[in-house]
């Protein structure tokens, strides 16, 4: 298939590979992007696996905790002056709240909010602001003792991201500082046994055509391979991680240390996932006049 310029600019963007290196990703894989990355990585010619695409929107998380639960709530508006908005910081905190006493997003919006529903209080927000608000998302934890900490907080409760951390035992402050780590690592899972199956199978695949690639015998080869894949497990899993606060213990050995277990986490971060197109205006331009 015919690869274009705009596919070879992607791959650029999202892996900081060469021009000629992209396009010979995207012909070697069909101009499969997300195959195309992973060959990059097996020739080893991909310096980072980022995501393409600048992420459109701004907002903020509402994080509360009641007992042995505690809720992230993302709302999402067009710009960052919304955010600061004293009004639109209320709604939030409001709206968090009142997630503690629902099991879902679409109860959440039906809920009660100053005798009408989130959602209706939502839409009259809209035409209040002159902004495009969204109640995104909203997710919980639940645990024997729940902490909250929100990184680049706009007020109390709430900012650029939020982290809920669960825990088995009586919290000594070790909770805050595990969450202000999940805030700054942002593990994809508890452990190696919650990780998606499939990530597991791709980032093996990825790492095996690496190894093959170093002409080294099977027996070798099946070793590096394990060696790899621990090595991965330990970068993306939260109890596997190296602690920020002490990088000489994993975040399981401090919370043991501190006589807790870790149980459970969330992170939340404001627009994660959502991209916005960047557009190249003068070329827009040219191409409607040329009538294409």
């Amino acid at each position: 298939m015919a690869i274009t310029a705009s596919q070879v600019k992607e791959l650029r963007d999202s892996t900081g590979a060469g021009m000629m290196d992209a396009k010979k990703a995207l012909t070697e894989t069909d101009g499969n992007m997300e195959a195309a990355v992973d060959w990059l990585r097996t020739k080893g010619l991909a310096k980072a696996a980022k995501k393409a695409g600048r992420v459109a929107a701004e907002g903020l998380v509402g994080v509360a905790v009641r007992g042995g639960q505690g809720v992230a709530v993302e709302v999402n508006s067009e710009t960052d002056f919304v955010a600061k908005n004293p009004d639109f910081q209320s709604m939030v905190a409001a709206f968090t709240e009142a997630a503690l006493d629902v099991a879902d997003i679409d109860a959440l919006k039906a809920a009660d909010h100053n005798g009408k529903s989130v959602d209706a209080a939502l839409t009259e927000a809209i035409t209040v602001i002159g902004e495009n608000l969204s109640l995104r998302r909203l997710v919980r934890v639940e645990g024997e003792t729940v902490v909250s900490y929100v990184h680049n907080a706009a007020t109390a409760g709430m900012g650029k991201i939020g982290v809920l951390v669960a825990l088995k035992g009586k919290d000594n402050g070790i909770g805050k500082q595990i969450a202000m780590h999940v805030a700054a690592t942002a593990p994809a899972s508890l452990s190696a046994a919650d990780l998606d199956p499939a990530l597991i199978e791709r980032e093996k695949h990825v790492l095996s055509e690496q190894a093959r690639e170093s002409g080294k015998p099977e027996a070798v080869i099946e070793k590096m391979i394990v060696g790899r894949m621990a090595k991965f497990f330990e970068e993306v899993t939260l109890l596997g991680q190296k602690f920020v606060i002490n990088p000489d213990v994993t975040v399981a050995q401090a919370a043991k240390d501190a006589g807790v277990e870790v149980t459970g986490f969330v992170r939340v971060a404001v627009g994660e996932g959502i991209e916005k197109r960047n557009e190249d205006f003068a070329a827009e331009v040219a191409k409607t006049l040329q009538g294409n």
